[in-house]
């Protein structure tokens, strides 16, 4: 496979369906609207684990490529040094909107699923091992930024 870089999802899925590539990694929100047109095929997602809203994809590990996993997450922080008090409730209300049926179904029209943690702990937790992934990653690779 030769890696194309593009300046973003939306450049390369004009690409995808014009038919100058033949396959890219998207997130579900830039791939969706093509998906549901039925412009493209999605082959599998890349999370651990199956998405609810696409059951009959399988995951990129399912389909052949063991121990792959990547997830496109998004996330909230606060400054260093905002009370712990405050940060929980953030946490909490974050969490709360985030599991409201209108919310949900109006993100999920955009391609996002949400997933929430616990606790603000077990957030930072996720944070820090996904920094150490790509960590790995990048040092495996030999990535350097000149």
């Amino acid at each position: 496979m030769q890696h194309v870089p593009y300046k973003g999802g939306a450049p390369a899925m004009v690409d995808l369906v014009g038919g100058n590539i033949q396959l890219i990694f998207a997130t579900v929100s830039t791939a969706l609207a093509s998906m549901n047109a039925g412009r493209i095929r999605a082959l599998a997602v890349t999370s651990a684990k199956r998405i609810e809203q696409f059951r009959e994809l399988p995951t990129v590990a399912e389909a052949g490529v063991p121990g792959f996993s990547v997830d496109n997450w998004y996330g909230f922080q606060a400054p260093r040094g905002t009370p712990k008090v405050i940060v929980a409730k953030l946490h909490a209300e974050i969490n709360r909107a985030l599991g409201m049926p209108d919310v949900k179904e109006r993100l999920a029209v955009l391609g996002i699923f949400p997933f929430t943690l616990p606790t603000p702990e077990a957030y930072g937790d996720y944070v820090k091992s996904e920094m150490a992934k790509y960590a790995k990653v990048v040092k495996d690779a030999g990535v350097r930024a000149d």
